[in-house]
């Protein structure tokens, strides 16, 4: 259908060569088909639906197109082809169903415009841009028809082996919002390509961003109790898209600009041999629980999208956050495998980590399923044979699968048991040496029975979801208090210690103590088998005065304070020194457990005598030696978390060299480690004397 005669209000979204057509079901979102733009969407049990067209940044419709059910529907899936639209148009969709259906499960709103979940942009609102839209002041989110070209050149996701991987977890906009960045554009993707030098200096090889997708930063309505400040949505793990990247972490205003400008960044941190890493939130939306908002999902098919009780309609909340996304139903199946290839094919990310990752393995009534089809899917995909893939193997409801998440061969997992394993050990709990050895060694009790490798654990000590690595030896407890949930929020099990008094101390040997403690749990994550993962300024000495839990603390909280750098260069230094170690030593990054391959054993376990481990509950001290080839160096590394020095003896050896010494941990920060290669000589190479609470590297 022509129709030359056009409302004055659309002239701003189409051409004079307007038409209408029936349109096609597939692709599911917009699409350019026969010279128009497609639209397509899934609704089964709507029995009205009309696609809705604004001017940019009007409140009111421009256009509305109800759509017939026997000329655009096929199926389950709602078409409609558009001749003559430009880009920069915003959109929605109305969805009913006949009156007199007052079914629970049902949430159909033929009032309210919904945001199509294929949506590649969205126009919304946002506190953290300079300006706003008419729409955005409204609160109503859209999506964007947007010209989303860029020349990528020979850009391709990197493909580094996840052994050799160092993974460094950060807040796009956390990362440089603090004036202390010193970038010309905070809290941003392209503040992020300003600091990559500071992480090529680091040395990590992979980013992984807290979420990226599009959220309502302004969804939490509680305030700060002790300054009374609004607290806000800082993490964004509340999705309201699975595509589209969030607008405010883009620099410019215009349509799309989000699209170029992540692009951009992947480009750039590509270029630097960094890869990009993208925490997913798939378990659960932003729509919230019964009393929560209708948005997207929840009206364009209830039912189908979230797990519902089908008598009361209330919401399964194995998310912890209100609902959760019904995730191995095929249509959301497709949902999610189609927004993880266009991540994968059109954004150049090289990898993902699937937040609570156990709820993508539960079925329709929430039961726990053996062999779950979405983990299988995306473990078999094609377009996502070379992606990273990393889970976190727990839900809010209690399933805790580290170690047992049905991995089809690809998966990865957070190791949240060396987290917890390698602090206790660290603080000084009993009985710890034994499992130490199998956490350093790869945490074969996990990872080995299935098939997988050493490099399918992500060992990490600290990430967002808890205690920095400074606050970790400064506190006992968690102080979440400026949360506004009186402290009811976050882990209460942090093993943890603040080594005699809370929080900060002018108490030199504390801060001593504290210091060499920061370095013993840097050296043994780092230079452990698998594959460390760092939370973003521990190698600066951050804090977050003892929060434990600071998703909504978007202010000095929750931003990197670049200050800190300079505070704590020596430290920084030394997280280098171990990066650079890693990377020189393969025998660090191997890619079998012990004895599997050529059952060839390289690794031999000692106590303060070779070769007679104490493996007793009162026993606080190891030796991993690692034996390379004979064009490959030894690594011999001690731990001992008792208070008193004890002397350990040192492997000898005709075929190779003296020992030198790469850590100690117990030498003043700027002597307790060097650069790779530059290690100096042991001057006793029968026994190496070990400060109580340190961890000693030696190399020959």
């Amino acid at each position: 259908m022509k129709n030359p005669n056009l409302n004055n209000r659309l002239l701003d979204t189409v051409t004079t060569d307007f038409a209408i057509l029936r349109g096609h079901p597939q692709p599911f979102g917009v699409s350019n088909l026969a010279g128009g733009v497609n639209f397509s969407v899934f609704s089964r049990h709507a029995t009205a639906r009309s696609l809705v067209l604004f001017r940019p940044g009007e409140l009111d419709p421009a256009m509305e197109f109800p759509l017939d059910s026997k000329i655009n529907r096929t199926g389950d899936v709602w078409h409609i082809c558009l001749q003559g639209l430009v880009p920069g148009f915003e959109y929605g969709y109305r969805v009913a169903r006949e009156p007199g259906d007052e079914s629970p499960i049902h949430r159909f709103d033929g009032q309210q415009v919904l945001l199509d979940p294929y949506a590649r942009a969205i126009s919304g609102p946002s506190l953290w841009r300079a300006a706003t839209r008419k729409a955005s002041q409204a609160g109503n989110w859209r999506g964007l028809l947007v010209d989303d070209t860029f020349d990528w050149e020979y850009d391709q996701p990197l493909n580094h082996h996840l052994a050799d991987s160092v993974i460094y977890e950060m807040h796009v906009r956390g990362f440089t919002r603090h004036d202390s960045a010193a970038v010309a554009h905070p809290g941003t993707f392209k503040g992020v390509i300003e600091k990559i030098p500071y992480l090529q200096k680091l040395g990590i090889t992979a980013v992984e961003l807290l979420p990226v997708t599009e959220f309502d930063e302004a969804d939490n309505y509680r305030k700060n109790p002790l300054t009374g400040d609004p607290l806000h949505n800082f993490w964004g793990y509340h999705p309201l898209s699975f595509f589209a990247p969030k607008a405010a972490y883009a620099v410019k205003m215009t349509v799309g600009a989000q699209i170029h400008e992540f692009k951009e960044m992947v480009k750039a941190l590509h270029a630097a041999g960094i890869e990009v890493i993208l925490d997913m939130v798939f378990n659960h939306t932003g729509e919230g629980n019964e009393e929560g908002r209708t948005l997207s999902l929840r009206g364009l098919d209830n039912s189908v999208y979230y797990i519902i009780d089908a008598e009361s309609g209330h919401y399964a909340n194995y998310s912890g956050c209100g609902n959760t996304v019904n995730c191995n139903h095929p249509v959301v199946r497709d949902l999610i495998i189609d927004a993880l290839s266009y991540w994968v094919t059109e954004m150049h990310v090289d990898g993902f980590r699937f937040d609570l990752a156990s709820i993508l393995g539960r079925g329709s009534n929430g039961e726990v399923l053996t062999n779950p089809p979405l983990l299988e899917r995306i473990a078999g995909n094609p377009v996502l044979a070379n992606t990273k893939l990393i889970a976190e193997a727990w839900d809010a409801a209690g399933l805790y699968q580290v170690g047992t998440f049905p991995n089809f061969g690809r998966w990865a997992e957070w190791n949240g048991k060396f987290r917890d394993d390698i602090r206790r050990f660290v603080r000084g709990d009993k009985g710890m040496v034994p499992v130490l050895a199998t956490r350093l060694s790869g945490s074969s009790d996990l990872y080995q029975a299935d098939g997988r490798a050493p490099y399918h654990s992500i060992n990490f000590v600290t990430s967002h979801d808890g205690f920095t690595l400074a606050d970790l030896v400064s506190y006992k407890v968690k102080h979440n208090e400026a949360n506004g949930e009186h402290s009811a929020d976050g882990d209460n099990n942090n093993f943890s210690s603040n080594h005699g008094v809370e929080g900060a101390s002018d108490d030199l040997a504390i801060c001593a103590l504290r210091e060499q403690q920061l370095r013993n749990f840097a050296t043994l994550l780092i230079l452990a088998h698998g594959v460390p993962m760092l939370l973003a300024g521990d190698e600066m000495g951050r804090s977050q005065k003892g929060n434990n839990n600071s998703w909504c603390q978007d202010n000095d909280i929750g931003w990197l304070n670049w200050a800190d750098l300079e505070q704590n260069r020596e430290l920084f230094q030394f997280f280098c020194n171990l990066i650079a170690f890693r990377k020189h030593h393969a025998l660090l990054r191997p890619q079998h457990f012990e004895g599997e391959e050529n059952g060839e054993r390289r690794l031999v376990w000692h106590g303060t005598r070779l070769g007679q481990v104490d493996w007793s509950e009162n026993s606080h001290s190891l030796g991993m030696h690692l034996q390379g080839h004979s064009d490959e160096a030894d690594i011999y590394l001690i731990t001992h978390a008792a208070e008193d020095a004890v002397d350990f003896a040192l492997p000898t050896s005709e075929k190779k060299g003296p020992w030198r010494r790469f850590v100690d941990t117990a030498l003043l920060a700027g002597q307790s480690s060097c650069v790779p290669g530059e290690e100096p000589k042991v001057t006793d190479q029968q026994s190496y004397r070990v400060q109580g609470r340190s961890v000693v590297v030696l190399v020959r």
